[in-house]
């Protein structure tokens, strides 16, 4: 979820992979708090489905309940144009989502403009975000073909999701019995991390 505020009004973006019932409800109880914290600006409020669906659910913009009714805007990414995502930076990882026959292709094109940009920290986090996207309609082998993953390996975004995958296993390697210090070998995190998620689990078993 992202919510941008300005002097004027509040944007409220929420990104779903897939459409759920409960959805129109929780933009109601979003825009609910919206009010009581910022005092009656307007607010925008936009749901954008990542992943292609025929559930009716998508296409739902309100929400009603006897005499209340709440309207917000749905964008469906696969029906976008892709040439849309093509024309701004900030844009590029969402395009192998957008209205194409060839998100292969549309990934190599993006791949190609996220070289031209010169500076690495931009770089390393949009080569990063436009592989992680790719992976709702692509294999992982097609998305390391054609991703450069030292420069990918570069971006806070692409670490962090590292680090939650490495801590991850270590849990459910300690929770197998399996010593500190051959989880931290096998995961590459720290003896002091590791004993850190071991208390971490020591800790609710005791709760």
């Amino acid at each position: 979820m992202i919510l941008l505020q300005s002097e004027e009004s509040i944007l409220h973006i929420k990104f779903q992979t897939l459409p759920k019932q409960e959805i129109p409800f929780r933009m109601l109880d979003y825009r609910v708090r919206g009010q009581r914290r910022y005092k009656g600006k307007p607010m925008r409020q936009v749901v954008i489905y990542l992943k292609p669906t025929t559930s009716e659910l998508a296409y739902q913009t309100s929400y009603e309940l006897e005499r209340t009714r709440h309207e917000f805007d749905v964008i469906r990414l696969w029906e976008q144009p892709v040439s849309l995502f093509l024309q701004y930076p900030g844009l590029l990882p969402f395009a192998t989502l957008g209205q194409s026959e060839s998100p292969e292709g549309i990934l190599r094109q993006v791949t190609q403009i996220v070289d031209q940009i010169e500076d690495p920290t931009t770089q390393a986090n949009l080569m990063a975000a436009s592989a992680i996207l790719a992976g709702l309609r692509l294999e992982q082998d097609v998305i390391y073909r054609l991703v450069q993953r030292d420069i990918m390996q570069e971006s806070v975004i692409y670490r962090s999701i590292q680090q939650e995958r490495d801590r991850a296993i270590a849990l459910n390697l300690l929770r197998e019995g399996v010593s500190v210090e051959t989880v931290a070998r096998g995961t590459g995190l720290s003896i002091e991390a590791v004993q850190q998620l071991q208390q971490q689990l020591n800790d609710s078993v005791q709760s």
